[in-house]
């Protein structure tokens, strides 16, 4: 019998704890050994060492993957380090902040010869995979127009926002997504525009906090994405595709199917976090992500599939800032 995959933790945040919870009690391929953060309380979620330093990780060779759920600033140095070191890298999303830190990434882990997959989480989503899987059939026809939306449910603390936050941490998603819903293609320019309608008071601070972006494809698709740092009803993300042959619709920002009639009227059971919407989808990214170790074949969402997200955000942030169309780099 194979033994598990033995994995480290490195940021017990929010994300990361929810990470580190799905290791060591969700997924019978993988288990928790380690959590690498210096912040206490990191000890709480089943793993037998913790750590204060990433370096204690990559010294440890009973260690064979590691999940990076760090803040975004941190994420190229973690992956080159862990690639260096031979351990397989699950990083969420941005991977970095600039392409060429991405490429040193991608580069890293290639060298290295470990897999690298990015926290793309909505393309395991089955609303999302059963749309792609029409595509993929061809039911749905050449995709013409596509759309991608997020909206959290509030309550955030501008203070620990960083300027950029909504194309390189949440739209950044809704890139990957149009990109997923629209596998032959590649984006090629963006137009972008954003403003702070949640916390107008830091506008001049450039927290940008409401933002809607077209995106032109090299196939003559185009995408709109969308997103919104506040929604009073609560965390709804959502997804459309019309192809030449019909269109796939996904999610409606419900936690379950159940709808109630009574003397008030309907009612829904809404979502309040993506941990809620999104639970089954972020433990089967992790699954996949061990199955791919296992099993030695490529990652299901690669390095490449994070840097041309990437790219993506990096040009509606320049077309936000400029007024004008951006070029998507290449």
């Amino acid at each position: 019998m194979e033994r598990s995959s033995r994995f480290a933790l490195i940021g017990s945040g929010r994300m990361g704890s929810f990470h580190g919870r799905t290791l060591s009690q969700r997924l019978p391929g993988a288990s928790l050994v380690a959590v690498a953060d210096p912040a206490p309380g990191a000890g709480d979620l089943g793993a037998s060492r913790v750590y204060t330093d990433p370096a204690q990780v990559w010294a440890d060779s009973e260690i064979d993957a590691v999940v990076i759920a760090a803040p975004a600033r941190f994420h190229t140095e973690l992956i080159v380090a862990a690639a260096a070191a031979g351990k397989h890298v699950f990083c969420e999303k941005p991977m970095a902040l600039t392409l060429t830190d991405a490429d040193r990434a991608i580069d890293a882990c290639r060298t290295a010869g470990v897999h690298l997959q990015i926290g793309f989480n909505r393309r395991f989503a089955p609303d999302w995979a059963a749309a792609r899987a029409l595509i993929d059939a061809g039911s749905v026809g050449t995709p013409r127009l596509l759309r991608s939306l997020t909206r959290d449910p509030g309550g955030f603390d501008p203070s620990r926002v960083a300027p950029g936050t909504i194309f390189l941490e949440t739209l950044i998603h809704d890139f990957d997504t149009l990109r997923f819903l629209n596998p032959a293609a590649s984006a090629v320019e963006v137009y972008a525009t954003a403003d702070a309608l949640v916390e107008p008071a830091w506008r001049d601070r450039g927290l940008l906090d409401t933002a809607v972006v077209t995106v032109r494809f090299d196939n003559g698709a185009i995408g709109i994405a969308e997103a919104c740092f506040e929604a009073s009803y609560g965390y709804d993300v959502r997804g459309e595709v019309l192809g030449a042959a019909g269109m796939a619709t996904m999610g409606d920002g419900r936690r379950t199917g159940m709808t109630f009639s009574g003397a008030d009227g309907r009612t829904v059971e809404t979502s309040r976090s993506d941990q809620e919407l999104f639970g089954m989808a972020y433990a089967a990214e992790l699954a996949a992500f061990a199955e791919s170790i296992r099993t030695g074949v490529p990652p299901a969402v690669t390095g490449e599939d994070g840097r041309a997200a990437l790219a993506i955000a990096l040009a509606a942030a320049e077309s936000a800032s400029t007024g004008r169309p951006a070029a998507v780099a290449k």
